[in-house]
């Protein structure tokens, strides 16, 4: 049996950290917006809007990086799940458990603010044709 979901999308808010009861383990979760590979009849493109949960460090990574916005490719599991709502009613639940969550925006400049990705200083190096071995 194969259960696995590879996604890239966007996110709709900053990812929500939380820790578990007792033992007090790092989850987080956010929702991406994939675009659907067509247009619907006025020729609009259309998202699904997927909840991701993450755990321990990758959940904590994820919170301290991402934020509303981002560009993310996430690897993980669907999982349904069922529970009940506060008036009783037995409900079900879609989610992607990450098990990779790769942040896919390009570095900013360090005078955007804090919590941003700096992209590193790489020199341009001058390479001539008799350079290159093939």
């Amino acid at each position: 049996m194969l259960n696995q979901v590879v996604l890239i999308g966007r996110l709709t808010r900053d990812p929500e950290l939380r820790y578990t009861p007792g033992n007090g383990v790092p989850v987080a979760s956010f929702t991406l917006a994939v675009d659907r590979p067509f247009t619907n009849q006025q020729g609009e493109r259309e998202a699904d809007f997927i909840n991701i949960v993450t755990w321990r460090k990758l959940a904590e990574n994820c919170a301290n990086y991402l934020k509303k916005g981002s560009l993310a490719a996430v690897t993980g599991r669907l999982q349904i799940r069922s529970y009940d709502d506060s008036q009783g009613v037995r409900r079900k639940a879609a989610e992607v458990i990450a098990d990779n969550v790769r942040f896919l925006d390009r570095g900013r400049s360090s005078e955007d603010g804090p919590g941003e990705f700096d992209s590193p200083n790489v020199e341009d190096i001058d390479i001539s044709g008799e350079d290159v071995p093939f």
